[in-house]
């Protein structure tokens, strides 16, 4: 039984989408313009929690960038490459790698797709 104060708070909806048809549709984006493409998916930067799929057609790369305090990379399609100093990684469909807190860029080996899941910097209290 609910509280008679959330009476009316609507009920979360549930929320599903593809995330191989989103990997399609912005893939045709990427190869008509820079070979990049990004969309986020959940959250944003007004929520603690944002997840933002990216594809990257073979060749193209994420500049070299500052790391948000966590994420991970899921790779969804494609073979990539996180470089963070002196340590690499390569990863194909179905691996998952903890972003280290460092500067880092992500080189696409082949066409490749990603699913990044980032904290926003204090999200998580001591």
């Amino acid at each position: 039984m609910r509280a008679s104060l959330d009476v009316d708070r609507p009920e979360p909806a549930m929320e599903s989408l593809s995330l191989s048809a989103l990997t399609d549709e912005l893939m045709t984006t990427a190869r008509q313009t820079n070979g990049r493409a990004a969309r986020t998916v959940r959250g944003g930067h007004d929520h603690a929690l944002r997840q933002v799929v990216s594809v990257l057609t073979a060749g193209h790369d994420m500049n070299e960038h500052d790391s948000p305090d966590e994420a991970t990379v899921q790779v969804l399609r494609g073979r990539v490459r996180l470089v963070a100093g002196d340590e690499s990684w390569e990863g194909t469909p179905g691996d998952f790698v903890v972003v280290p807190p460092v500067r880092h860029r992500v080189e696409a080996l082949e066409d490749s797709s990603i699913l990044l899941t980032a904290l926003a910097a204090g999200a998580v209290g001591d």
